[in-house]
């Protein structure tokens, strides 16, 4: 029996070799994986051109996935450094790379992405197109729009961003409610303020059926943009945000009926205290569909350190729903990140989503920081630089300051608890200021 998408094929009760990869990576049974992407509620991002993928699902009841966002900009267009950053990420456990490239050859870098990655890919195909036709914005049609889209489903691209929420209405209803930050949204405001040269609707929610005939031919997913994302923590939650939401929703049973995957972006700048609710508004609205969240950001005044901001956000975001996670680097709000931007970025991306994985009981979750806890016990030193999220930031430390005893470190010296507590226990006399 033929199928179309991942969730066609589980709605059929194909079990197909991308269902077997993550099944086992996930200790979830077969059955309960078909059942979960039959419903939308897991799905598995994989275009059929992208044969060198290393399939990752992503669902709330799953392991939280980070995505790292790369790419050029006019003012840094060098391609081998945004490999670099790409490879960087992979090795460093990134399970999704984000080409947000806006200057330059951005196809020849996303095939070679697509051909040489085994992370998912992603894009936002209404940057692409604005540097593709290279004219004015408002000289760009909605048939063009939509061509970009098929170009990227062809070069085999796993999920596509499409800013399909902010229409008419919705504009509308953001102009009758200004806010302090107004759209921050690229992608949005691109939308935006081309219905508003044109006057016309935004095709990629006029035309949104033929994006899905597109997806449904490559098994394209859909992340359906948050146009209307908060910038500041002052317009979270607001009445754009909610309207958008109201419109995804929509949006996600058509695509479902057609069995093309979907996920929901989501914010963006929130307070600590809401992200809780928004998520569950969230599940409410979008059906239960995966949420991607940037952050969320918690705080506004900590440029330079956003990276610690939205991993504080993301961490409550999964623990109340969220599947997947984008990182943010030290650079937010300041440049185009650096390598050691990406690395920071994606360090705090994965303590936030391991943090959470432990909170919601995803099953062996735990396993490694017992593994930590059991060689903090025996002060075996390599096996903890081994079971470190960044071994060589850990060894690196270590080595900085050499303490006097090698079962110790300088922090603590002959006070060492763990060390005292081991030698009390097995009998021994301890004698601190006499060692």
């Amino acid at each position: 029996m033929e199928y179309t998408t991942q969730m066609d094929a589980a709605r059929k009760g194909i079990f197909t070799p991308e269902m077997a990869k993550v099944a086992e990576k996930e200790h979830l049974e077969p059955k309960k994986l078909m059942a979960l992407m039959a419903e939308g509620k897991v799905i598995i991002p994989c275009n059929k051109v992208h044969t060198c993928i290393e399939p990752n699902g992503l669902g709330s009841m799953l392991k939280t996935k980070i995505n790292v966002n790369l790419g050029t900009s006019r003012d840094l267009t060098d391609l081998n450094m945004e490999l670099e950053k790409v490879n960087h990420a992979v090795e460093m456990g990134a399970e999704a790379i984000m080409d947000l490239s806006s200057f330059g050859d951005t196809q020849k870098f996303r095939r070679k992405l697509t051909h040489e990655c085994p992370a998912m890919i992603g894009t936002v195909p209404i940057y692409d197109a604005v540097v593709y036709y290279h004219k004015a914005l408002g000289k760009i049609t909605a048939r063009e729009w939509i061509d970009i889209v098929r170009m990227h489903a062809e070069d085999g691209v796993d999920f596509m961003t499409i800013h399909c929420g902010i229409n008419k209405e919705t504009a509308k209803k953001f102009k009758r409610n200004r806010r302090l930050m107004n759209i921050v949204s690229r992608g949005g405001s691109i939308i935006f303020a081309w219905m508003e040269m044109t006057g016309e609707e935004n095709p990629f929610f006029q035309y949104f059926d033929e994006i899905l005939d597109i997806c449904r031919e490559y098994d394209v997913t859909l992340s359906l943009g948050d146009a209307c994302r908060p910038g500041c923590l002052q317009d979270a939650t607001d009445a754009s945000q909610i309207e958008e939401l109201i419109t995804l929703g929509e949006l996600t049973k058509r695509a479902w009926e057609k069995d093309v995957q979907i996920m929901i972006e989501g914010p963006g700048h929130m307070p600590l205290n809401q992200i809780a609710a928004n998520m569950e508004i969230r599940k409410t609205l979008c059906h239960g569909a995966p949420f991607y969240v940037l952050g969320p950001i918690v705080t506004d005044i900590a440029p330079g350190y956003d990276h610690i901001t939205s991993a504080i956000g993301g961490t409550v975001a999964a623990m109340n729903g969220a599947s997947f996670l984008c990182y943010v680097t030290p650079a937010e709000h300041l440049r185009l990140p650096d390598v050691d931007d990406v690395k920071e970025g994606i360090i705090a991306a994965r303590i936030a989503a391991h943090a959470a994985d432990i909170a919601k009981g995803v099953p062996h979750a735990m396993d490694w920081d017992n593994e930590m806890a059991v060689a903090r016990k025996k002060l075996d030193w390599n096996a903890m630089f081994d079971l470190a999220i960044d071994p060589e930031k850990a060894r690196r430390y270590r080595e900085s300051s050499r303490p006097e005893k090698e079962d110790t470190c300088s922090m603590c010296g002959n006070f060492c608890a763990v060390k005292n507590m081991n030698r009390i226990l097995d009998g021994e006399i301890v004698s601190i200021f006499d060692e």
